[in-house]
């Protein structure tokens, strides 16, 4: 299968497992949105491997979907299924437990997954700033602070994308400072 190819099948698959679902910002924008924006910025950021752009399409079909680890090893073959399993939290844990278990994780990730994990963090980041859930203030600052601390095990990674993030992040901190 060609680069192309692979990248418009994990989007395809990726728009129809996430279709009914919307994120939690105000504009409630179509939940494909987002992994298109994480692939996108890797790409922008000089990501080509096609793996790691297909992984980061991928990357919420197994958490927040019907989707197997088997059926993207099936589909989408081991690499990339193992990439998406890396970025994975187990929703049978509870919430609290997910997000300590992401900031364990994150030194030991492959260095696509770190890619993946980086640019999600980005874009997260970036929602949770302009377009943010109805959270309070404290919430979103809270956020804030665990994805930095997700970030943090996962720098020497990519110097443009970790600038990237902490940019975003200091806006973020600043707009809430400024009691946006």
């Amino acid at each position: 299968m060609t680069d192309a190819r692979l990248l418009l099948d994990a989007a395809h698959f990726a728009a129809v497992r996430h279709r009914t679902q919307r994120r939690k910002g105000a504009d409630a924008s179509p939940y494909i949105n987002h992994p298109l924006e994480v692939a996108a910025l890797l790409a922008e950021c000089g990501v080509d491997d096609a793996a790691v752009l297909a992984a980061a399409l991928l990357h919420d079909t197994v958490e927040d979907t019907e989707t197997t680890p088997d059926e993207l090893a099936a589909r989408f073959g081991a690499r990339i299924a193992g990439l998406v399993a890396e970025v994975t939290d187990d929703k049978r844990l509870p919430k609290a437990e997910r997000k300590r278990l992401q900031i364990v994780h994150a030194p030991q990730l492959s260095a696509g997954a770190r890619l993946v994990k980086l640019a999600d963090k980005i874009c997260n980041v970036r929602d949770v700033t302009h377009h943010p859930p109805d959270w309070p203030h404290a919430r979103r600052r809270e956020y804030l602070a665990w994805a930095a601390a997700v970030v943090d095990g996962c720098r020497g990674s990519h110097a443009e994308l970790e600038a990237r993030f902490d940019a975003a992040l200091a806006e973020g901190l600043a707009l809430l400072d400024a009691g946006d």
